[in-house]
C-alpha cells in the first residue's frame, strides 16, 4: 500500500508534526492526578504495539478491553490500532456470565482489565481457552496475570502497521437494550468519518476545548466524545473512573472547568434535581450534547434555566458509531431530535419499505461512512440490520413539516392502542414534565378485554408526596398528549432498569408485567 490509512496516525502521531506533542491529551479528574501529552501518547501506543507483538498477539486478532476511564486505555487502544490488532471496548459493569459470552463470542487472545473489576472478571476469563494473556491494570497481578507495567516494560517501539480505510480496526458490543449484545465491527475509516461529520460540522470542537464525557469510552458515544473528537483537533479530554452521580459531575464541571459537557438523559434529569437544591457552580461550559436516548423536553428547558446553555439532543448508535441526526448550535427545537448530521442521509419508512408522509411513523434508516462492517457471527442479524448502503436503527420517528425529526419510541417499543400506534417515548415525556416525577418508563399491559393499554412505571422527585402525584398524573398525561394515551396503571419504583450507558430496558419491564 502506498497510503497508511491506519487511523492512529491521524489521531495520535500527526499532532507531533503539527507541533501539539506538549499539549495534553488526558488529564484524570477526581484527584488522580495523571496526564497524558500527545507526544506521551504517541510513544506509548508504539511501546504498546511493540509489547502485543512481543506477547504473540498477532494482527487481526482480538484484544478484550474491560478498563476504566483511565490513562492506559488510549494507549491500550491506540497501540492495538498500530499493532493492527482489533481492541474490543468492553462494558465496565457487567456480569461475570455476560463476560464469559463475550469473551468466548470474540475468541479474544489477551485481555486488559482494571484491577478494581477482578473479581467479576476473573472467573470469566479463567474459562475462557483462548485467553493466553490476562494483563492488569493497577493494583496487585494475581497469580496467572501480568501487571500493565511489566507487559510494557522494555518493550520495543513498534511501526504502525500498514492498513486501509476499510480495514477492521476495532470492535463495540451492542448495549443489550434489547437482548444479548452483539459483536458490532469498525473500520479504520469510520472513526475520521465521525469527527469530519458530527465532530466538525455539528460539536465545532476546537483546539482549546477541554471535553468531559460521562459516557465512557466503552460506549461508542464515549468513545467519539472522549477520544475522537478531541483527538482530531488536539483538544484535552478529562477521564473519570468512577460512577459519574450528580454530585461527582457537577464537582468536575466546576472543577477540571470542561467547555464541553457529553451526557445522557437519565444523568441530566438527575443532576438538575441535584441542582435545585444544592445551586449551580461557576464552570466554563459552552456546549453540553446527549445521546442514549432521546432527551425530554422539560429536561432541556430546566438545563438551559439552570446553565444558560442548550443541549444538543441527538441520536446515534453502535452500528453507526457515533450521532447523524442531531440538533445544532442556534438550531434547537427541545422534543425533537433535529435534523440530518452533514455527511449522513435519512428516511423513515413503513412495513413495505415506502417513505412516510410527514406527521407519519416510520422506522428511520441511515446511510453514512461510518456505519458498521456487521456483526460478528450473526449473519441473518446483519443481513435484516445493513440493507446495502442503508443501515435500520429500530427506531420509530415522525418527521415534521419543518423537516425535524420527533423520536417515537424503539420499534419492538411501539404498540397500538385503540388501533393507532402509541409511543411510549411521548408518554413518558409527558410523565416526566410533572414536577414530581424523576423518569418514567411505559409499556403495554393487557386489560380485562385482553387488549393492550400503556402501563407506566414512575421515579419520584425526592420529596415528593406520592399519594398526591398519583392522583393527578392520569389527568396530566391526558391534557398534555391526548385523552386515550395515558396510562391506566402507574407503580411506583425505586428506579427503572437499565443499561450502563443510560438506555432503559423496557423488555425486561414487560417481562414483569
Amino acid at each position: 500500500m502506498t497510503n497508511n490509512e491506519n487511523a492512529a496516525l491521524y489521531f495520535v502521531d500527526r499532532h507531533l508534526k503539527e507541533g501539539r506533542g506538549d499539549k495534553v491529551a488526558f488529564r484524570e479528574a477526581a484527584g488522580q492526578n495523571r496526564e497524558l501529552t500527545y507526544a506521551e501518547l504517541a510513544q506509548r501506543s508504539s511501546q504498546m504495539a511493540g509489547a502485543l507483538a512481543r506477547a504473540d498477539v498477532r494482527p487481526e486478532e482480538r484484544v478484550a478491553c474491560i478498563v476504566l476511564d483511565q490513562v492506559e486505555y488510549p494507549e491500550i487502544f491506540w497501540g492495538a490500532l498500530k499493532a493492527g490488532v482489533v481492541p474490543v471496548a468492553l462494558n465496565t459493569l457487567l456480569a461475570t456470565s455476560v463476560y464469559e459470552f463475550i469473551l468466548r463470542d470474540s475468541r479474544a487472545t489477551c485481555l486488559f482489565v482494571s484491577h478494581e473489576l477482578l473479581d467479576v472478571v476473573m472467573p470469566a476469563a479463567l474459562a475462557c481457552g483462548d485467553l493466553r494473556q490476562i494483563v492488569v491494570i493497577g493494583g496487585d497481578a494475581p497469580d496467572g496475570t501480568m501487571s500493565y507495567g511489566s507487559f510494557m516494560q522494555d518493550a520495543d517501539p513498534a511501526p504502525v502497521r500498514d492498513v486501509g480505510a476499510d480495514e477492521c480496526a476495532f470492535w463495540l458490543y451492542s448495549s443489550g437494550s434489547t437482548g444479548q449484545p452483539k459483536g458490532v465491527r469498525h473500520v479504520h475509516g469510520a472513526l475520521r468519518a465521525t469527527s469530519d461529520t458530527y465532530g466538525a460540522q455539528v460539536l465545532g470542537i476546537r483546539e482549546d476545548d477541554i471535553v468531559f464525557s460521562a459516557a465512557k469510552i466503552f460506549f461508542a458515544y464515549g468513545l467519539g466524545n472522549a477520544m475522537t473528537f478531541p483527538m482530531s483537533v488536539g483538544a484535552t479530554t478529562i477521564l473519570f473512573n468512577g460512577r459519574p452521580t450528580p454530585d461527582v459531575v457537577v464537582d468536575i464541571l466546576a472543577q477540571e472547568k470542561p467547555t464541553v459537557y457529553c451526557g445522557v438523559p437519565t444523568l441530566y434529569a438527575a443532576t438538575i434535581a441535584h441542582l435545585n437544591k444544592t445551586g449551580v457552580p461557576k464552570a466554563a461550559i459552552r456546549m453540553c450534547i446527549s445521546a442514549g436516548e432521546a432527551l425530554p423536553e422539560e429536561i432541556g428547558n430546566s438545563w438551559h434555566a439552570l446553565w444558560g446553555v442548550d443541549i444538543l439532543d441527538g441520536v446515534g448508535s453502535t452500528e453507526m458509531l457515533h450521532i447523524f441526526l442531531s440538533n445544532r448550535p442556534g438550531d434547537v427545537v427541545y422534543g425533537t431530535s433535529g435534523t440530518a448530521v452533514p455527511g449522513y442521509d435519512l428516511r423513515c419508512v413503513n412495513e413495505e419499505g415506502e417513505d412516510v408522509a410527514p406527521g407519519e411513523i416510520g422506522e428511520l434508516l441511515v446511510r453514512g461512512e461510518s456505519a458498521a462492517d456487521g456483526y460478528w457471527n450473526k449473519r441473518d442479524k446483519s443481513r435484516n440490520t445493513f440493507e446495502g448502503e442503508w443501515t435500520r436503527t429500530g427506531d420509530k420517528y415522525e418527521i415534521t413539516p419543518e423537516g425535524r425529526y420527533v423520536y417515537c419510541g424503539r420499534t419492538d417499543d411501539m404498540f397500538k392502542v385503540s388501533g393507532i400506534w402509541l409511543s411510549p417515548f411521548e408518554v413518558e415525556q409527558a410523565l416526566s414534565a410533572h414536577p414530581g416525577v424523576l423518569e418514567a418508563a411505559v409499556v403495554p399491559r393487557r386489560d380485562k378485554d385482553d387488549l393492550e393499554k400503556p402501563m407506566a412505571y414512575v421515579v419520584l422527585q425526592d420529596g415528593a408526596d406520592q399519594s398526591s402525584v398519583l392522583a393527578e398524573l392520569k389527568e396530566f398525561v391526558k391534557q398534555r398528549v391526548g385523552l386515550w394515551k395515558y396510562p391506566r396503571w402507574i407503580e411506583v419504583v425505586q428506579d427503572l432498569p437499565k443499561t450502563a450507558t443510560g438506555k432503559i430496558q423496557r423488555f425486561k419491564l414487560r417481562e414483569t408485567v
